[in-house]
């Protein structure tokens, strides 16, 4: 299987070295100095003499496709004639027969010229479409076309036919007579509304016309004719637009005729091909053109970048334009008054890169006068209407009724259209282009003072009707808006300085010439103006960026225009459409047709109607009308009525020149004959502009009327310099405008759109038949059409062919003659002989045979592409397993001496801190254990020494007492039996009282003790509550815990000790510093009064220390947990917990040594009153004991 033909393998045929031997000749032959009157075809490499020649006798394609050898002319008419016998038919295609040459010399604005002509012109198209085929319609009775009294086309069926006369039902039921060479045939009714007007079976006026109403009736106003794409205006918003509609265009997804098809056409043949392409949209004034080339540049918009900002930008430069540029006239509300031309550029990846806006002739006249029903520019009343105060303040602005300029058409507003909304938008737009406040208040400036330099008057002086300009509002204001005194404005506009010899003087000025100067200074400034806005534009736009020379250019250039009276600017726009016209005709009538002769195609020609002669009536030297015009405005002395006369002296053996009374000329055009009066054209031609008002512009303060006159000098000075020719004039430099322009489309490929206006009247709905059809007709469509069905749009080279479709070959040619491959690849895909021609150079090949070959082509490109996929795929991820092999292994080495040389610094870091941390760490330890060694060791001491004590005097206590019972017991007999009875009763009551006080006592001791032990229990529970707060404090503080634990702890062991020596109570006296009993074991006996009442006294002061022991315990306790909770609740509270426990420690503190001198001097009291207890029991004993 061959899979390709690579361009080095493919050598060209001797034949095409042939051709292209002719071509290098022709070229040599060709002279050097051609007439600019058209661009030249760019020269075909199958380029021959005149003289058909034939392709090699050995060579022929016979009906199955073999490759046998090529037939002669001769040989292939006689085989046509042969098959024509054989079958018993005559062969038909449209073009067989020689049509009668087209010529339209009625117009589409002259309707009773149309009206008085009904008779062989109106049926000379007709007459052609005449063949066997009515005959089978009148015997069949089937439906026809016939022609009615009122001109237009009905439809009906044939009830009879006798001779050349024939009778016809209409679809109405009225049976109408007429000529049976008249009948065309219908369509059936499936072909009604078809998309393109190829599908249609007869091809004729009514079916092509009946097609577009039926469409248009269903606002389809789209179709097809051929190459060329038709839009019949709607007058009303149609709902084929939105972003559905474009979505699918750009997947393919519909083939119904749209704008947004052309669009995505030419994107697609640019992307493919490497071709810069063109789209030309063409039309009558109020056709839609300017409509149709928003929406195909939105589209562009969206295939090059989408929403992007520089699509954006091209967009919103159609506001810009058409409120600086457009105009109602009496045909169109929104009419441009000047030629467009943008030119958008993209990357190699398909994306918009920048653009450039070329325009041509803006009408300056429309600046200072306006006709009966229509309007100005639109942004003198949009400004008017929508300025803002401050802006309005600014330039002194007023309505717009109140400006002479614009009152000279009672058509200040238009119907449905918000001029103050149009405003905003416009400015939106400006900030869109990036065009600054103070540049748009420049431009707005400017046209301020034009709208002002209108409202200028003069007044006369002196007695030769000389004038100079009133001092008023208009004058100041005009001269405070371009920057210059209200008197210099006065004599630049009333004076004139003529140069005599090498002397000047000023002349003043005639009231009509003070006009005309004024006139002049507007129209400069506005037009100048107009040039700076597309210069900045294209400055935002990057026209100086460097681009590949891929480029779609959307043309959108003034329709054909005929008004009740013509002047200079109709002149130029209708000679620019007849321009078009020209490129249209040339590629789609003459190149087609040529390139089939000098191919060696068996083509029978169409003809068409060619307005070359009427471009040379425009163009030709030295007897154009152009150049019949600079003539004339050369000389000093000629006026409008010179012009026409010598217009009518030197043209009128043209066809195409009418000469007409007084100023006025007639020119036939391709679309009608217009009548042009020749009032202003020599002034307009020559655009003067006095050399006092360059001066006055160039001494301005404000910036842009610098500008102006800086070019304006450039540009009169460039030809002085090149060459000794005078200054070219505005036609002569119109004409090389449109010259450059063409130019510039013969190196595109052409899409064409035909912009139809259905009515005159700009109604919806509303369709005239005669009006569509002149323009059908004018626009060569029906021709267009034939030429499609007949020929063979789709052609390449051979070379190009064999290059892409050679390597569907299922078997390797032998020979490697790119003709041979080219005639095998359309034999293995069975395509018909008669769907292709074979060519000296190329391959031409009727609609949609290509489509077979490119769909197997894209399946056998899938399907390589899906080996080729999987191919790479398998050795990128084998490539990719092991440079990620490799990568792993050459990281872990490097992961690895980068941690080792890590871990060798952190470990020599970190071993010299560890080793100092670690020694103060443990220096810290051992200290803290030491202090707490210490201080249990101590409480350990304190608390034996205490012990030792307690039990040394309990000891002590009993053994005094035994001694004082021994001693008792001692005593001699004798001394008791003395003792009297009563005496002895009475001792007895004393010691039961003394017992009985004594068991009180012991009870009271009782009851202290318990309360002692629920103080011990609560001490204890403290202590645990403390212990637990000292392990929390111990996590967050470090040294101040240890502190405050020792403290603690301390007081504990305090208080413990008080508690334990509480309970061995002496029986006399208190000896112990913390002993708080408050009660004491007493002898036998009655204790005195006095006794008691010390006691009392002694247990109150020790029941005092224990209650203040108690609340101080308390709030010390609150006082620590609240600042523990403080510390963990409150982190970033301003209370620092620290420096609060260090003042509660030095309270603690102060309150020990208080509470200790208390208990100190506690403890003396209650000595000093045991030994007074003391002293008065032995008293008392002695007592006793003597009485007993």
């Amino acid at each position: 299987m061959m899979l390709s033909a690579s361009p080095t393998s493919i050598v060209k045929s001797s034949l095409e070295e042939m051709l292209e031997s002719l071509r290098r000749q022709d070229e040599d032959e060709k002279p050097k100095d051609l007439p600019p009157a058209l661009p030249s075809r760019p020269t075909s490499k199958a380029r021959l003499p005149s003289a058909r020649r034939s392709l090699p006798t050995n060579f022929r394609v016979d009906s199955n496709g073999e490759s046998g050898g090529i037939s002669t002319e001769v040989e292939r008419k006689e085989e046509g004639k042969r098959k024509e016998e054989e079958l018993g038919v005559k062969r038909h295609v449209f073009g067989s027969r020689k049509m009668r040459k087209f010529v339209n010399v009625d117009s589409p604005y002259n309707l009773e010229a149309v009206e008085g002509k009904k008779g062989e012109d109106r049926v000379s198209d007709a007459k052609v479409e005449v063949n066997d085929n009515i005959g089978h319609f009148i015997k069949k009775k089937l439906r026809v076309w016939c022609r009615l009294s009122n001109g237009l086309w009905g439809s009906g069926t044939i009830q009879s036919a006798s001779g050349e006369e024939s009778f016809v039902s209409l679809s109405n039921g009225k049976v109408v007579k007429v000529s049976t060479n008249e009948l065309l045939p219908a369509n059936p009714e499936i072909l009604e509304g078809v998309n393109d007007l190829i599908q249609l079976s007869y091809l004729n006026e009514p079916s092509v016309l009946q097609n577009l109403k039926y469409r248009y009736s269903r606002d389809m106003i789209y179709s097809k004719a051929g190459l060329v794409l038709i839009a019949v205006n709607p007058y009303k918003d149609v709902q084929i637009y939105g972003e559905e509609f474009v979505t699918s265009y750009r997947q393919k997804a519909t083939d119904i005729p749209h704008v947004f098809a052309t669009a995505d056409t030419a994107y697609n043949e640019m992307m493919n091909d490497q071709v810069s392409q063109s789209i030309i949209i063409s039309g009558e004034s109020g056709a839609g053109k300017t409509e149709t080339a928003k929406m195909a540049m939105r589209y562009l918009a969206v295939l090059g970048g989408g929403n992007g900002r520089i699509g954006r930008k091209i967009l919103e430069t159609h506001c810009i334009l058409e409120a600086f540029g457009n105009a109602k006239t009496s045909k169109n509300d929104n009419s441009s008054r000047f030629g467009k031309l943008t030119e958008i550029h993209f990357t190699e990846m398909g994306k918009i890169s920048g653009a450039e806006i070329q325009t041509f002739l803006l009408e300056k006249s429309r600046v200072v006068q306006l006709a009966a029903g229509e309007r100005s520019y639109h942004i003198f009343y949009q400004l008017c209407a929508g300025a803002p105060p401050t802006l309005r303040e600014k330039l002194n602005l007023k309505m717009a009724s109140e400006y002479n300029y614009l009152i000279q058409s009672d058509s200040l507003v238009i119907n449905g259209v918000d001029d103050a909304k149009k405003f905003q938008k416009l400015v939106e737009a400006l900030d869109i282009v990036q065009m600054c406040k103070e540049e748009q208040e420049q431009a707005f400036a400017m046209i301020a003072a034009v709208l002002w330099l209108g409202n200028i008057s003069f007044q006369s002086i002196g007695n030769e009707h000389h004038v100079e300009a009133s001092a008023d509002e208009a004058l100041t204001s005009a001269a405070r808006l371009m920057g210059c005194t209200p008197n210099e404005l006065n004599q630049a506009l009333s004076t004139h300085r003529v140069q005599a010899g090498k002397d000047s003087f000023a002349k003043k000025l005639t009231l009509q010439q003070a006009i005309d100067s004024r006139d002049a200074l507007a129209k400069f400034i506005y037009a100048s103006l107009f040039d700076w806005l597309v210069e900045q534009i294209n400055k935002s736009l990057g026209v100086h960026k460097k681009y590949i020379g891929r480029s779609i250019s959307i043309l959108d250039i003034y329709g054909f225009e005929s008004f009740k009276k013509n002047s200079f600017e109709q002149f130029c726009i209708n000679y620019a459409n007849e321009r078009l016209q020209q490129h249209f005709n040339r590629h789609l009538f003459k190149l087609e047709q040529e390139e089939y002769g000098l191919d060696g195609i068996d083509w029978t020609k169409v003809d068409f109607g060619d307005n070359q002669e009427c471009l040379d009536l425009f163009e030709k030297k030295p007897l154009g009308i152009f150049s019949l015009l600079d003539e004339e405005s050369n000389f000093p002395n000629s006026t409008d009525f010179t012009l026409a006369n010598k217009l009518k002296q030197h043209l009128h053996s043209s066809s195409y020149f009418k000469g007409d009374r007084g100023r006025a000329f007639g020119v036939r055009h391709f679309a009608g004959e217009v009548l042009y009066d020749t009032n202003g054209f020599l002034e307009k031609n020559r655009d003067s502009l006095n050399s006092e008002l360059v001066q006055l512009l160039s001494s301005c303060n404000s910036q842009l009327p610098r500008l102006f006159a800086r070019k304006r000098i450039n540009r009169s000075l460039k030809p002085t310099i090149s060459s000794d020719t005078p200054k070219q004039s505005v036609g002569t430099n119109f004409k090389g405008q449109l010259f450059k322009l063409m130019h510039q489309l013969e190196n595109t490929k052409p899409h064409f759109i035909r912009c139809i206006k259905p009515n005159c009247k700009q109604l919806p709905d509303t369709y005239e038949e005669e009006l569509v059809l002149q323009q059908l007709r004018y626009c060569g469509i029906l021709e267009v059409v034939k030429i499609s069905r007949a020929g063979y749009p789709t052609r390449m080279t051979h070379l190009e062919f064999a290059e892409r479709y050679g390597f569907l070959l299922l078997e390797t040619n032998a020979s490697q003659d790119p003709l041979s491959i080219s005639v095998a690849v359309l034999k293995q895909f069975n395509v018909l002989p008669d769907m292709y021609r074979v060519g000296y150079t190329k391959l031409y090949l009727r609609t949609g045979q290509i489509g077979a070959l490119e769909d197997r082509r894209k399946q056998v490109l899938q399907g390589v592409i899906q080996v080729q996929k999987y191919f790479r795929g398998h050795r990128a991820r084998r490539l990719f397993h092991e440079l990620n092999k490799g990568a792993k292994t050459i990281q872990s080495f490097v992961c690895g001496e980068n941690i080792r040389r890590k871990y060798a610094i952190e470990a020599n870091r970190c071993s010299s801190f560890a080793s100092h941390l670690l020694d103060e760490q443990l220096a810290s330890v051992i200290y803290l254990q030491s202090v707490i060694r210490g201080w249990l060791a101590r409480r350990d001491f304190n608390n034996m020494h205490n012990l030792k004590q307690l039990n040394r005097e309990s000891v002590k206590s009993r053994r005094k007492v035994g001694r004082k019972i021994s001693e008792a017991k001692d005593m001699p007999h004798e001394q008791q039996i003395q003792v009297v009875p009563s005496v002895m009763a009475e001792l007895q009551r004393k010691v039961l009282k003394a017992e009985a006080i004594l068991g009180q006592k012991e009870q009271e001791n009782a009851t202290l003790r318990e309360q002692l032990q629920q103080y011990e229990a609560r001490w204890l529970e403290y202590e645990a509550k403390m212990k637990s707060m000292e392990d929390m404090w111990q996590k967050q503080m470090a040294s101040l815990q240890t502190s405050l634990a020792t403290a603690r702890k301390s007081l504990a062991a305090d208080s413990n000790a008080g508690q334990r020596r509480g309970d061995v109570v002496s029986p006399r006296y208190y000896d112990s510093e913390d002993n708080v009993s408050m009660g004491s074991r007493t002898p036998v006996g009655n204790m005195p009064d006095v006794v008691g009442g010390r006691e009392n006294g002694s247990l109150n002061a020790v029941g005092n220390l224990l209650k203040e022991f108690e609340q101080r315990r308390q709030t010390f306790d609150d006082d620590a947990k609240s600042l523990a909770e403080i510390r963990m609740a409150q982190p970033t509270s301003n209370v620092n917990p620290d420096d609060e426990f260090r003042r509660l420690k030095r309270r603690f503190e102060t309150w020990k040594k208080e509470y200790k001198l208390r208990l100190k001097e506690t403890k003396a009291r209650l000595h000093k009153r045991g030994y007074e207890s003391d002293k008065t029991r032995r008293k008392w004993w002695e007592k006793l004991g003597s009485r007993s």
